[in-house]
């Protein structure tokens, strides 16, 4: 467990609602009351958080978790609460940080005892996102340092999906109709129902997105999938519904990962062209 001061520390950086998760004496990431929400937590987010909640890590992953209530207690579902435990290998030399950053969403942090801080993800997890500059190397489950620790969080909220890099992946650039379009990579993961626009991506072309619940299509070699835009978090998580449709119909599987490019009518992002780069 860290010291009190160095939660503190963290903890005074950051104007939202947040809260810590670690181990007690008898305790495991998958006992029942590590899957609960503190009580304190529920009552200043009132409203954001009553079916899911999506966590998001710094290397670019995420995770949606289905929420359940007893009495006056609100818990994660057990089955994607011990998804996330198991992707993220937690271990009793964890510490996990929890800051509210939308409705629905929460920015996520883990520290090892020692301070340092988990910064890219473990040897097994493959980022949800590639990145813009392919040829950055890619260092394996990287920590920042104790100095470090305390800025990170009040970064973290423009950094959390940006990834570190994928040797896999070389010039996705290659794949587009046309370069100077905006793209992201998407490796799938388990949980696809939706497709997410990187907040990296939204920024860096300043992209904007119809009304909720506005008309789009998955453009493929000779295929058309509707779909439908879809916005939370007061407009700061633009989403595409449909995409687990396209996955179905694809037979895409966990790993198999393709280039995003938006197309545009106007200023609005109407058309997502799928570009496959492999399928396992």
């Amino acid at each position: 467990m860290l010291p009190r001061n160095f939660t503190d520390k963290i903890q005074g950086n950051v104007s939202k609602p947040c809260f810590w998760k670690s181990l007690s004496p008898g305790q495991n990431w998958k006992s029942k009351s590590m899957r609960s929400f503190p009580e304190e937590f529920v009552k200043s987010t009132p409203g954001a958080f009553e079916h899911r909640v999506v966590f998001s890590v710094r290397w670019g992953n995420s995770w949606q978790l289905w929420l359940e209530r007893e009495e006056k207690d609100l818990f994660m579902i057990e089955e994607d609460w011990d998804e996330f435990v198991d992707d993220n290998h937690l271990g009793p030399n964890d510490n996990v940080f929890f800051r509210h950053d939308d409705k629905m969403f929460l920015e996520v942090q883990i520290f090892k005892n020692d301070g340092n801080e988990i910064i890219d993800a473990p040897p097994e997890v493959e980022p949800e996102t590639e990145p813009f500059h392919p040829t950055t190397p890619k260092n394996s489950h990287k920590e920042t340092t104790i100095a470090s620790a305390s800025a990170s969080a009040s970064e973290f909220s423009d950094n959390w999906r940006e990834t570190h890099g994928c040797a896999d992946i070389k010039n996705p650039e290659l794949y587009l109709l046309n370069p100077k379009k905006p793209y992201f990579v998407k490796t799938l993961t388990k949980g696809n129902d939706v497709l997410y626009v990187p907040k990296t991506v939204i920024k860096k072309y300043g992209l904007k997105f119809g009304p909720h619940l506005s008309p789009m299509h998955y453009l493929l070699p000779g295929d058309k999938i509707n779909g439908s835009t879809k916005i939370y978090g007061g407009g700061s998580a633009p989403c595409f519904n449909g995409w687990v449709d396209l996955c179905r119909k694809y037979n895409l599987k966990t790993g198999d990962s393709m280039v995003c490019e938006l197309e545009r009518s106007g200023e609005l992002v109407t058309a997502v062209r799928v570009h496959f780069i492999n399928k396992t």
